[in-house]
């Protein structure tokens, strides 16, 4: 009687691992196929500042490639030049430009060349000098913003330079002072010989993007507004863009994205996918006049449901462009890709790392499919030396 319960026991237990195997069989399973080293995951919290944090990252991780060091580089140093910068280059324009929270990589690359950088420890913790434990822009913005905005709209025939005074007041009340000397690890430094010591040549970073309206292998300012700096990107096609960043991964490069985050497809639980909504609404039984009436909550309960087996766009050439030029491949947010992975249905993804601290499934990764990458990049900054020696070849660097 014993064994027949155990037996019983024995055969539950095993149903119920079935069950639950099939209830998780649309939850994707992930394997790695290659994770390159990385810097702990940062929170930029109440900040646009994913601009910063995922190119610093992108950067620890170059310092860790080329020395075996850590560092913790500093998200508010860059965000105090670059701000006084644009404002600057906004007043300039006599308020013809943006002045946002937002920026680019190129943005970080320029502060670190012209002014040098620091380690997090050489200026208050973000947020710390306004009570939170984190970056908190809502008050700092606030007060900012009007300023530049009525500097740089004066009806003054004769500008002088004291606004730039009560600016650097506001930007050192809210995200500190940036020093001109400190000391880390026993060394004095100034934010150009740190910059100077952690053994990159900045000259080795160029920037990458994939457009028709412009000619390829050729490089040009991406217009979006947050480009102010006007960087330049090298223009390839999207194939090669894709091989690009393939190649870095495999050669030991990280890459710093920006791209569209706007997506259904991309989800706050650590997953990116190009869904194929005309196919997905065919697989949920759903005919098009149907599938028109949903909610656009309805819609994407209805992909999630498919889980893994969701179909995915072929991205093409063609969709990029059509996407840039319609507002739909918009420039959200910057991350930072650092591996690969597939799933049990044999979809690869990029690891990358987020800035909102540890949340998602993934403690702060995102699974991003290569499809979405494809067809949502706007741009991305790397070095230039992960890039495959044809396609440099035919860029001229």
């Amino acid at each position: 009687m014993k064994k027949m319960l155990v037996l019983a026991l024995v055969a539950l237990i095993t149903l119920g691992a079935v069950a639950q195997t099939k209830k998780d069989s649309k939850k994707p399973v992930f394997t790695t196929i290659k994770e390159l080293p990385i810097t702990s995951v940062k929170n930029q919290n109440r900040s646009g500042t994913c601009w910063a944090y995922s190119t610093l990252s992108f950067f620890e991780s170059e310092i860790l490639k080329k020395t075996g060091k850590t560092y913790d580089l500093c998200e508010m140093f860059i965000a105090n030049k670059d701000y006084m910068d644009r404002a600057i280059y906004k007043v300039r324009m006599h308020g013809d430009s943006q002045f946002s929270q937002g920026g680019a990589a190129e943005d970080v690359l320029d502060v670190i060349k012209t002014y040098g950088i620091c380690p997090e420890t050489a200026m208050p913790l973000p947020g710390t000098l306004t009570g939170d434990s984190l970056a908190n822009f809502n008050e700092f913005f606030t007060v900012m913003t009007p300023y530049v905005e009525a500097v740089s709209k004066s009806t003054a025939k004769k500008m002088s330079n004291q606004w730039k005074k009560g600016l650097q007041g506001i930007l050192d009340g809210y995200l500190g002072e940036c020093p001109e000397e400190f000391v880390y690890e026993g060394k004095t430094y100034t934010p150009q010989s740190f910059a100077a010591s952690l053994g990159l040549d900045w000259n080795d970073y160029v920037s990458i993007t994939s457009y028709t309206h412009h000619p390829f292998y050729t490089s040009f300012p991406v217009e979006v507004q947050d480009n102010w700096r006007g960087g330049r990107s090298y223009n390839v096609p999207m194939d090669e863009m894709m091989r690009i960043i393939d190649n870095a991964i495999d050669k030991g490069y990280t890459v710093a994205w920006g791209g569209d985050v706007s997506e259904e497809g991309f989800t706050r639980q650590g997953l990116a996918v190009a869904y194929d909504t005309k196919k997905a609404q065919e697989l949920t039984g759903s005919d098009q006049a149907r599938w028109l009436k949903l909610t656009a909550a309805q819609k994407k309960n209805a992909i999630d449901s498919l889980g893994i087996n969701a179909p995915e766009i072929v991205p093409t050439q063609e969709m990029r462009q059509e996407g840039f030029d319609n507002w739909e491949l918009t420039d959200d947010h910057g991350m930072h890709i650092y591996g690969v992975a597939k799933d049990q249905n044999g979809r690869e993804y990029y690891l990358v790392k987020n800035s909102w601290g540890e949340t998602g499934e993934y403690k702060g990764t995102w699974y991003m499919s290569k499809a979405f990458i494809a067809l949502k990049t706007m741009d991305f900054m790397i070095n230039k030396n992960a890039i495959p020696k044809d396609i440099r070849k035919k860029l001229g660097i």
